[in-house]
């Protein structure tokens, strides 16, 4: 998951609380102002004396030469390096973000926070906002925590659905409140998902819970913020977990609570791009996928031949990371 810094030296009580307002992970601050920071809210501070030590955890170094450039490659991987410029260029971020994930770029505003995190698609680690507008404060936090990630969906051909026995499923109660169309990837496999459908919906049967999606079964995969999956079962209060819509966009939402609750269940399958997608889920009429048009679909309701929205990728997964290996998830 990206980072998005704020520098608070020339220190504000209103610039390090418009941060935290903002989703910001740290704020710098001068030697002896971490206190300051925590009565203020729970977040992490840089400086010689924070959480993040300057100069031991946290690196700085000015852009001004190839040896500058090669100097901040070797930090990279071992701390986390701000690189800064007076003269920023695109060519020097593109060199540095091809050797490095741990890369964080100074900028002024949201405009150069857009182009750092865009750069050769990946985009840098994270960022640091100098600046002491609020506005561009709130529009960079929102910048890096809601669009840092874009996904392709794919539509997917329903094959087969078929009737299980009971097992443990999982219900993913997040902290955020979801729309029509939007849910979170979920597949038995982590190179092709579903998209589920958020209980949004009204129906007669239950009340609505737009905070939650009834996503699986315990082993099934959940597309997770920074690249990851996790297994269902791994979720925990207070994780990330990524809220997608019927066109990619992704939101990260805090998870507030995991259910394990033994149901009866279903698996369905589809095909797409010569890929076989499958899950299993709790059979009922209030777990939904999603059509191309964004229109929720019952479960229970889906034909062979149906379409349906999810997501393939060629890697497999390590511990939840993408790799290039021979995997295969039957």
């Amino acid at each position: 998951m990206k980072k998005f810094w704020v520098d608070a030296r020339n220190w504000d009580k209103n610039i390090v609380t418009t941060a935290l307002e903002s989703g910001a992970d740290a704020v710098f601050v001068p030697k002896g102002y971490s206190e300051k920071v925590k009565e203020l809210g729970l977040i992490k501070t840089i400086a010689e004396d924070g959480d993040l030590k300057l100069g031991k955890q946290v690196i700085e170094v000015e852009i001004n030469s190839k040896e500058d450039e090669e100097a901040a490659a070797k930090l990279a991987g071992k701390k986390a390096v701000i690189v800064k410029t007076s003269d920023w260029k695109i060519i020097p971020l593109e060199n540095l973000i091809a050797q490095s994930d741990s890369i964080i770029a100074e900028v002024k505003d949201s405009k150069e926070a857009k182009l750092a995190l865009e750069t050769l698609e990946t985009g840098v680690g994270g960022v640091l906002l100098n600046s002491k507008n609020f506005n561009e404060i709130i529009a960079t936090g929102k910048l890096v925590k809601e669009e840092s990630e874009k996904l392709e969906l794919i539509k997917l051909k329903i094959t087969k659905t078929e009737q299980l026995g009971s097992g443990d499923r999982v219900c993913v109660d997040t902290c955020t409140n979801m729309k029509v169309g939007q849910g979170m990837l979920v597949g038995d496999a982590s190179d092709g998902m579903f998209l589920v459908h958020a209980e949004c919906v009204k129906n007669p049967y239950v009340e609505q819970r737009p905070f939650r999606v009834n996503a699986g079964a315990v082993h099934a995969y959940v597309r997770v913020p920074g690249n990851k999956t996790k297994y269902l079962n791994d979720l925990k209060r207070g994780n990330d977990v990524l809220l997608v819509d019927k066109k990619g966009n992704t939101e990260t939402a805090v998870l507030g609570r995991s259910k394990v609750e033994r149901r009866p269940l279903m698996i369905v399958e589809a095909e797409a791009e010569g890929k076989t997608v499958s899950l299993v889920l709790q059979n009922a009429e209030t777990i939904r996928l999603v059509k191309p048009s964004g229109e929720p679909i019952s479960v229970i309701k889906l034909k062979k031949g149906d379409t349906v929205l999810g997501f393939v990728e060629e890697a497999g997964r390590h511990f939840g990371m993408k790799i290039k290996e021979s995997i295969v998830e039957k």
